[in-house]
């Protein structure tokens, strides 16, 4: 069965901000910087699409691996399997 919506049907107040939030979003968030081993949780920034993670991830905690372009790989465990997600790091918040 044909699954009807993209990845962040089903997501409305995981995915919304708060009122006193909303607006531009800051550059330091947008610009900042990790190094390999940082520890990181994964908070999605709703109002920029790129870069953003699958929404069963939100709230998780990972570690960088290395960097990919403008974006980082973070290692996370997900149950007993390890995952590499590829995010941007206005969605990265550090631990």
């Amino acid at each position: 069965m044909k699954r009807i919506g993209g990845f962040r049907r089903k997501t409305k107040h995981k995915m919304s901000k708060n009122i006193r939030t909303k607006g531009k979003v800051s550059l330091v968030k947008y610009f900042q910087k990790f190094n390999q081993g940082d520890k990181v949780c994964l908070i999605a920034e709703p109002s920029i699409q790129s870069g953003m993670y699958f929404p069963r991830f939100y709230g998780k905690a990972g570690v960088i691996g290395e960097k990919r372009g403008s974006c980082y790989v973070v290692l996370i465990k997900d149950g007993n399997s390890d995952k590499k997600l590829m995010v941007h790091p206005v969605h990265l918040k550090r631990l």
